[in-house]
């Protein structure tokens, strides 16, 4: 038996944020709604005393002969040493056998564009078809796969940034205005990114919440992301009190970990009110966004299908390209 090994940069050949990679994913929710994913419960170890946590997560996709384990690290004081905030690696196993046939050694890169792509399918479904202005809050990488992956399936000729590192605002804004070639500007507050934009995308890892009901307005969009854990939490709870839909990524998961557990606690969302998982829009179950005045919420915690697609994805093209060191 012989193991194939990509390194990361091997798998940035195989992969970028592009529209093959988000149909990929849309098509992974998809087959979440139909049944035809086994995604067991995502293993975390919290490491407080450096602000970290390791997450494990996994899905088996009926028909894929392999599946991928995902081991994802966060540890957030880690730009205090400059290094980064994120890292990670998969391993695709053989869904017949149970062998591990390859070892995707991609440094959190695979996962940063799976979760950019979830962010894009469900500004597809959930975004108006016309926007002008978006807005992110935070400055970190998932600001950038977010809003590139946004431009995918959008068109917008403004975006606002609001992020508490400023060497790091201004990085990004260098960054992104050559990739995106828009105009990004600075924002003094989250207040003015929220009652300004049309779509909102909110990426940090922020333990209070922060972005407030009162701001919301009508055609308004958010996508939440940085919420993947019991105690991390970016939008207030009466901001689900607003919404005319709220979707997520995986119900069961989001109850528990991601934004609308916290709507729950407080009792702003109850068990029985309905909440669509992002599966049921791809797969035509139900609609999306269906005017122009609703305000949509999306909750994302990052579901194992998502690993599972994406790693599945690279491990094809890597054989094609013959990348990789078999040992």
């Amino acid at each position: 038996m012989s193991i194939r090994i990509l390194s990361e940069g091997e798998l940035r050949q195989c992969i970028k944020l592009d529209e093959n990679v988000v149909n990929a994913i849309e098509d992974g929710f998809s087959l979440l709604s139909e049944g035809k994913v086994n995604v067991p419960p995502i293993m975390r170890i919290d490491i407080p005393q450096h602000n970290g946590e390791v997450d494990v997560k996994t899905a088996y996709v009926e028909g894929l002969d392999h599946f991928a384990i995902k081991i994802a690290s966060g540890f957030f004081d880690n730009r205090r040493i400059g290094l980064p905030t994120g890292s990670g690696m998969m391993v695709l196993v053989n869904a017949k056998t149970g062998f591990p046939e390859t070892v995707l050694l991609d440094n959190g890169y695979l996962t940063d564009v799976r979760t950019g792509a979830a962010g894009a399918v469900a500004a597809k479904h959930l975004a108006r078809e016309k926007i002008e202005t978006v807005g992110v809050i935070g400055s970190g990488t998932q600001a950038r796969y977010q809003i590139k992956g946004l431009g995918l399936v959008r068109d917008f000729n403004r975006l606002m940034i609001y992020g508490i590192v400023p060497e790091e605002v201004r990085e990004y804004i260098s960054e992104m205005e050559s990739i995106l070639g828009i105009e990004i500007t600075q924002a003094e507050d989250v207040e003015s990114v929220v009652r300004l934009s049309d779509v909102v995308v909110t990426t940090t890892p922020a333990r209070e919440p922060y972005l407030k009901a009162e701001w919301l307005h009508p055609g308004l969009h958010i996508t939440a992301m940085g919420s993947d854990s019991e105690e991390k939490q970016e939008l207030h709870a009466a901001v689900f009190g607003k919404a005319n839909l709220i979707v997520c990524d995986r119900r069961s998961q989001c109850e528990r970990l991601g934004e609308l557990h916290h709507a729950l606690d407080e009792g702003i969302l109850q068990p029985s009110d309905d909440i669509a998982e992002l599966g049921d829009l791809t797969s035509g179950r139900r609609s999306g966004r269906t005017s122009d005045k609703q305000i949509t919420i999306c909750d994302l915690t990052g579901v194992g299908v998502q690993d599972t697609m994406i790693a599945t994805l690279a491990y094809r093209r890597a054989v094609k390209y013959q990348l990789g060191l078999q040992v």
